[in-house]
């Protein structure tokens, strides 16, 4: 090994926390001379591989282009939101007023306001089963940063974080921040899109850090039974693998379907899994941008030293909105699944009758995920023309590693899904 002198530049000591090199009195920086570098020759932008390594998101750009043609006056049906089409719940609102007006506007503990995660905390025994003390609970900037928090804080580069597809088209992307590798399982319809316990087995190594579950699921809407969730944790435990369960869309359930979490199966699995959770679906919420995360304390804490670094406190007022949310009545969620349910039956009954599509029926969440291999085109040049000829927009199921499907929304009106449902009718039989 040489010596300090060696391996430091001039002017750089070590004389810092965690290998930070900290600049002496006497460094200096060069002096400055025409490059490539410099603005009368043009600037040289260097991208770090972790951003240029990753994917631009596919529903966004749909979303963008979508509203771009809406501003330029055509009539387009988006099937593309991934949030509801209900307003949030007005004694959600009232409160975050209220704190407004009281000047709750100053920052906030990083892991959210003690009142905020007692809620959650008890949200999680009275729902869920589950008894997790508050310093447990991290608050976070949305359900994806929870997401991204866990992964961050528990993954590096030489694991292996085991993802199924369809998957969120996110997961991925933040595994891959982290330095780790994802290992995609595909599934398919014929499996309601769920991965085997067989499947999971076999893709576990010894580098296996982290699987990630979504039941409810985005893109596809299948929901895991009790008994099929625990087969897969049972296989996790028993490896070592932590879980990383992504519950969002657990309060939107259909025909009888049941959520259960998986920390809930015994204290070997709550010590294994970290629930990721948000207020954007069942209250709808998405623009508050508050999530929140339930964790083993080492795991907890870790993810609350990496928020108080990166984004500090969620918006102090949106907590108070949480709080609300919460504690407050909870009868809109009737009325909003009785909504959905009935626009979902409707949808899956006219894609089944389209020449070409195949769907599964959703159990959960607010999508269908249709097969389009009968007609012939994969799912970026079906969506692409779609949206061209029809001013329909769906998201290309390529997004969430799956090209023979896209991915429709039904949180929009029934009259929109309606004429969405019919102009994609036209689209599919002039394929023929």
């Amino acid at each position: 090994m040489g010596s300090t002198k060696d391996t430091i530049p001039d002017g750089l000591s070590r004389g810092s926390p965690a290998g930070i090199l900290t600049r002496g009195q006497n460094f200096r920086l060069p002096p400055a001379s025409p490059s490539a570098g410099s603005a009368r020759f043009g600037m040289n932008y260097k991208i770090a591989h972790r951003a240029a390594s990753l994917s631009p998101s596919l529903t966004l750009a749909i979303d963008s282009k979508a509203k771009q043609m809406k501003a330029e006056g055509h009539d387009v049906v988006g099937f593309g939101a991934g949030e509801p089409d209900f307003d949030t719940p007005q004694h959600i609102k009232d409160a975050a007023a209220q704190a407004l007006t009281a000047g709750f506007t100053k920052y906030t503990p990083s892991s959210g306001i003690p009142e905020l995660r007692l809620a959650i905390a008890q949200k999680f025994e009275r729902e869920n089963g589950l008894k997790y003390d508050p310093s447990q609970i991290i608050v976070s900037n949305g359900g994806k940063h929870s997401c991204y928090n866990v992964i961050l804080a528990t993954c590096q580069e030489g694991d292996e974080v085991i993802i199924p597809s369809p998957y969120w088209l996110s997961y991925p992307e933040m595994v891959k921040l982290a330095g780790a590798t994802p290992v995609i399982l595909p599934t398919t319809d014929a499996t309601e899109f769920k991965v085997t316990p067989e499947q999971l087995k076999s893709a576990i190594t010894p580098n296996t850090r982290l699987f990630i579950l979504n039941s409810p699921s985005n893109p596809t809407g299948s929901v895991y039974t009790p008994a099929e969730l625990r087969v897969l944790a049972d296989l996790c435990v028993e490896r070592g693998v932590l879980i990383m369960s992504d519950e969002i869309y657990e309060h939107l359930l259909y025909d009888g379907a049941v959520h259960q979490s998986v920390a809930s199966f015994g204290p070997r699995h709550f010590e294994h899994t970290i629930i990721v959770h948000g207020f954007a679906k069942a209250w709808s919420m998405t623009g508050w941008r508050l999530g929140f995360l339930a964790a083993p304390k080492p795991i907890a804490a870790a993810i609350d030293a990496v928020q108080s670094h990166s984004t500090s406190n969620p918006c102090s007022f949106a907590q108070k909105g949480g709080v609300a949310a919460l504690n407050g009545p909870q009868d809109h969620l009737p009325v909003w699944l009785a909504e959905y349910s009935k626009r979902r039956r409707y949808a899956w009954e006219r894609l089944n009758a389209m020449p070409g599509i195949t769907c599964v029926n959703a159990k959960g969440a607010f999508y269908l995920f249709p097969n389009i291999t009968g007609t012939g085109l994969k799912s970026r040049d079906f969506c692409a023309r779609l949206l061209e000829q029809e001013k329909v927009a769906a998201v290309p199921g390529i997004a969430f590693g799956a090209d023979d499907f896209i991915r429709l929304s039904y949180a929009t009106s029934l009259a929109n899904i309606e004429k969405g449902l019919d102009r994609m009718e036209k689209f599919v039989k002039n394929l023929k």
